[in-house]
């Protein structure tokens, strides 16, 4: 069989930029190989849509039910909008991936108002909560109708189930819904050491965005709905907000072939336990400092501006707060120690210049 295409990059070069950065795991491409040929129904109506929503239930519960999308930014977009009333607003870090990461989306495409709180860690409170969860008789302010978490934060952090449990009980007493924007949920579950409904529906969470991209797959995401009652006209939502694949046995078989078993949580480990490798080799060296504590996958640093810039040149990876030197290093599921350890011998020999 004759193709044309040739590869265009050195497969062998890694970096510490993204966790998007990573290919997609071989067993992610197998399935795609296995659910294609022949013709199954579009939108949604495959036999892998099906199966998927079976698997969804071994780690979610009998109620939840899940929705394939693109990406995340469309998940956490058709998610809000299906939580939210056009007058409504969300409550979320300052730091969050859905104000500081997505263009301006859920607001501008989702119709909602963001009221965001400064966090020390990345993570909300139900203290940080109430520094915007008033005024719902307001009609001069947006109304408060959603918590929305990170879970691992955009700082590496991670929040544990009694954390999020007492965030749930907060907004549920004050009438609010809780969204959590699980874009690395693998890798907090990992961290954790514990199923992902141990912090997500066990403990009130309503609608979770589900990330599949950053754990290995090619792309695809997931809105899944674990509170039914907490949600309207899903599919609407989703066609709306340009969601719907049509052929979308080709997201769900990777979703399945990351949850069936349990590829989605060694990935997870793996990305993890090269963080905390690169951890370990950044302490011990002078004049860097760690920023947060390595709960996940991402390492945030800071150290002199010119040394990252010199760096940069060898390895990829992106200013945090460029003004403060502030940088973040992220492990993926195919990060190896070897590329842990000439990252931290480029670095060891910058800082020496």
């Amino acid at each position: 069989m004759r193709t044309d295409a040739r590869r265009h990059h050195d497969p062998q070069v890694r970096g510490f930029a993204s966790d998007n950065y990573a290919g997609a795991h071989p067993e992610v491409l197998a399935a795609i190989v296995l659910a294609n040929g022949g013709h199954q129904v579009a939108y949604g109506e495959d036999d892998y849509t099906g199966h998927l929503q079976r698997v969804m239930h071994s780690h979610f519960g009998p109620t939840a039910e899940a929705f394939p999308v693109f990406n995340g930014t469309g998940a956490n977009v058709v998610a809000l909008q299906a939580l939210t009333d056009r007058w409504g607003a969300v409550i979320c870090a300052e730091s969050a991936h859905i104000n500081v990461d997505e263009g301006g989306a859920p607001e501008r495409m989702g119709g909602l108002k963001l009221l965001t709180v400064p966090t020390p860690d990345g993570k909300l409170t139900p203290e940080l909560i109430d520094r915007q969860a008033y005024g719902w008789d307001d009609e001069h302010r947006a109304m408060p109708q959603v918590v929305s978490i990170t879970q691992n934060t955009e700082l590496g952090t991670v929040y544990t189930p009694d954390e999020i449990r007492a965030i749930c009980d907060h907004a549920h007493e004050r009438g609010m819904k809780v969204h959590l924007d699980g874009a690395r949920i693998a890798n907090a579950a990992a961290s954790l050491d514990v199923p992902m409904r141990t912090f997500t529906n066990t403990v009130g969470v309503d609608v979770l965005s589900f990330g599949g991209t950053k754990n290995g797959a090619l792309f695809g995401e997931a809105v899944v709905v674990l509170n039914p009652d907490a949600v309207r006209a899903m599919k609407h939502l989703r066609k709306l907000s340009m969601q719907l694949a049509s052929k979308m046995r080709f997201v769900s078989v990777q979703l399945e072939a990351l949850l069936a078993k349990d590829l989605w949580l060694r990935n997870a480990r793996h990305a993890n336990a090269m963080a905390q490798r690169l951890a370990e080799g950044v302490r011990a060296i002078d004049g860097v400092e760690i920023l947060y504590p390595v709960q996940a996958n991402a390492v945030f640093a800071r150290l002199p501006h010119a040394v990252s810039e010199r760096l940069q040149k060898r390895f990829r990876f992106y200013f945090w707060d460029e003004s403060a030197g502030d940088v973040r290093w992220m492990c993926a599921f195919d990060t190896r120690e070897d590329d842990v350890d000439a990252f931290l011998q480029a670095l060891k020999e910058e800082m020496a210049r």
